[in-house]
């Protein structure tokens, strides 16, 4: 068993931003299921949006995140995000963060939805690398921050309805170890590993939604899972991101018979909202023989194209694809646009229970994440709820006391195989019945498979693999249960049975376990 001042789940930005804030106030106990650069932040090649530049203004980037959003973003949650991002950002150039520059100022990306230049990126293609390492770099050398990687979160510790601390199992040595905390700090990103075709890396399979929504917090908007529209299709390899950023920069996207699409589908063409983009790239290869569309690039600059996304394009050449010429792309799962629930403050509803990141629901994303704010969420309510955790200071010493938290889980390692094969048919299911495009019957029929995985897989026996199995299950089950709500379309919840969006559903879904769902209204406060 351990104790720390904070324990904080997850080493993308938020979680790394929030246990270097942390570090200030006491001592931080950093836990990451995998190793510490493993993580949607570090593999994130857009950049962050912030407003830096005289010509624009944090009204304009209030406006293209609530446009974005498909009416379902919460203004004041929008507002506190462009008005206190830039002073993030500042923060982290002064403490030596270097973003790519030209002519003495930062060379600044467009992508979908933006009306102005406002995304900073580093090392061109790799600002989500550059950040983290930049973050690592600080975290590692701090004396008062402790890392463990290798071990996942399967648990949160309750007592008399507050957070005690964090269940883990050791996934090097085989067993569990147990954290108990004043403060627990959630922030183990998204959950779009869960599908088959997907840009994440494997562990982000929604484990934290799962212990947080057993453990009794509100979970949100859970329909919204943003499809990227351009990763590269190839039969074999895992599908990688081709970054909103090279549409930016001029490519088209062109189907089969070689004619652009976009342009006679939205004002914006390619640089149109994300679900409007990857639902327009699925109906294209419905149409074709082809499983994908290319993304061109032939009529770009190819020394431009190279420098400024050098990643990128040596990633297409270890696949024997010419970057300047064209790639094959289709959609692939990317973003957990909803979560855990939280206030202003990162405050989940239990008690010393803080989310940030990508797991958490704070009300800025609404339907639909615009492109680049995720990174800048992360800085923005990462840092809110550090401070916020020092100014309630909730003493739960007498809790941990009450109750004994000792080590309960075992592991039968005969099981491994048939938990790959229950992720395998989850995957399946979600993007058979709750992917791009949905109705009725899918989703129904979608349900009923997961409950007869549930009855024939999950033994209920204090087993590791028995435990994590049911959390995949639960997660499928929060996507699907909240998209059959929702009888309409909006961002990216697609139902082909209701097209149109419907101003009833304008609304936040919200679950809890053993709780009827609840509709709450959306936050339209500011003016």
């Amino acid at each position: 068993m351990h104790h720390y001042d904070y324990i904080i789940v997850g080493s993308g930005l938020a979680g790394l931003y929030s246990s270097y804030r942390a570090s200030r106030y006491g001592n931080v106990a950093l836990i990451t299921k995998s190793g510490i650069r493993e993580s949607n932040s570090y593999f994130a090649q857009g950049g962050i949006a912030a407003v830096t530049d005289g010509e624009d203004a944090t009204e304009f980037h209030f406006d293209d995140t609530i446009i974005a959003g498909r009416g379902l973003s919460d203004q004041e949650a929008v507002y506190i995000l462009v008005k206190e991002g830039p002073e993030r950002v500042k923060e982290l150039v002064e403490e030596g963060m270097e973003f790519d520059m030209q002519n003495g100022e930062f060379a600044l990306g467009l992508e979908g939805g933006h009306h102005r230049r406002r995304i900073l990126h580093a090392g061109g293609d790799v600002t989500g690398k550059k950040i983290t390492d930049f973050m690592i770099e600080k975290v590692s050398s701090s004396n008062k921050i402790t890392i463990f990687e290798n071990l996942s979160a399967v648990d949160i510790l309750i007592s008399n309805g507050v957070c005690c601390g964090i269940r883990t199992w050791d996934l090097i040595d085989n067993r569990e170890r147990v954290f108990t905390s004043n403060n627990t700090i959630l922030a183990t990103g998204g959950a779009s590993a869960v599908y088959a075709n997907t840009t994440n890396p494997s562990t982000s399979v929604g484990d934290g939604v799962a212990i947080a929504y057993r453990a009794g917090c509100q979970v949100s908007d859970m329909e919204f899972i943003q499809f990227h529209p351009t990763a590269i299709y190839t039969e074999k390899d895992k599908s990688y991101l081709i970054s909103e950023a090279v549409r930016g920069e001029g490519a088209y996207l062109i189907n089969q018979k070689g004619g652009r699409f976009m342009t006679s589908i939205h004002e914006n063409a390619e640089l149109a909202p994300r679900d409007i983009v990857a639902r327009s790239i699925y109906k294209q290869i419905k149409q074709q023989r082809d499983p994908f569309v290319h993304l061109s690039l032939s009529h770009l600059n190819c020394e431009k194209i190279k420098n400024r996304f050098p990643n990128i394009f040596a990633k297409c050449a270890t696949l024997n694809i010419d970057m300047c010429n064209k790639i094959p792309v289709a959609p692939a799962a990317h973003y957990m646009v909803g979560g855990v629930k939280t206030d202003l403050n990162g405050r989940s509803s239990v008690p010393n229970l803080f989310v940030c990141g990508e797991l958490a629901s704070t009300g800025v994303m609404g339907a639909n994440r615009l492109a680049s704010n995720s990174l800048l969420e992360c800085l923005v309510f990462g840092y809110r709820a550090v401070e916020e955790s020092v100014r309630v200071k909730i003493d739960n010493t007498k809790y941990i006391l009450e109750q004994e938290f000792t080590p309960s889980l075992t592991i039968d390692k005969s099981r491994e195989k048939e938990f790959r094969e229950l992720s395998e048919r989850v995957a399946d299911i979600l993007t058979s019945h709750a992917g791009i495009v949905r109705n009725e019957k899918l989703l129904h029929d979608g349900l009923f498979r997961l409950e007869m995985e549930r009855i024939m897989y999950v033994r209920e026996n204090n087993e590791i693999y028995d435990l994590v199995g049911e959390n995949l299950i639960i997660v499928a089950e929060l996507i699907i249960k909240s998209a059959l709500t929702r009888k309409e379309s909006r961002g990216g919840h697609y139902r082909e049975d209701f097209p149109q969006e419907d101003e009833k559903f304008i609304y936040h879904i919200v679950q809890q376990q053993g709780k009827e769902l609840i509709f709450l209204p959306v936050d339209k406060s500011i003016i």
